[in-house]
């Protein structure tokens, strides 16, 4: 009785979808480098696109041990893998109102993203064309004090996005 039960844990286990944390379970173990163009951006944002590509960039050196490749050419020939990225959507509601001056004191940044990554023979590895990421910031009416938040916001929302994306591809089950 007791072997039977210990072969059905150690196989509950054994199909669980553990894996080491450097083992990615979308990119073959052929993959040693990563190109990642910069992003496209279908939206009126300016530079959105640098934030994410920058940031994802960023996430893949500290968590991964790919080499990131120059990816200024088209085709990315260097790289084993290219992350393609588009920016969708950008949208900045009012969401608090300052009822004696009629101004907005709080927004909700959101931002819709998609990404596919391929394999240098254009094979797709992974592919999430709907990652969305909000982000509240506020403002302040005193002039004297003003501080452009909605920049500082799109950075904060870039390294979410980043760490969502490098975990998504290296750590799914």
């Amino acid at each position: 009785m007791r072997l039977l039960i210990l072969s059905i844990v150690c196989s509950a286990l054994a199909g669980c979808g553990y894996h080491t944390a450097t083992s990615a379970a979308h990119l073959p173990d052929t993959t040693h480098s990563i190109a990642v163009p910069i992003f496209e951006n279908a939206t009126q944002s300016y530079h959105t696109e640098l934030a994410f590509t920058q940031a994802v960039v960023r996430e893949l050196t500290s968590r991964t041990k790919y080499a990131i490749v120059n990816s200024d050419g088209p085709t990315n020939a260097d790289a084993d893998a290219t992350i393609h990225g588009r920016i969708l959507t950008f949208q900045i509601v009012p969401l608090i109102y300052n009822l004696q001056t009629g101004q907005s004191s709080s927004f909700l940044i959101t931002i819709t993203a998609s990404v596919h990554v391929n394999d240098r023979d254009g094979r797709l590895l992974y592919e999430n064309n709907q990652y969305t990421f909000r982000q509240q910031y506020e403002t302040t009416t005193d002039l004297t004090t003003f501080i452009q938040e909605d920049p500082a916001a799109v950075t904060r929302l870039s390294r979410d996005f980043a760490q969502s994306l490098v975990s998504d591809m290296l750590e799914s089950f």
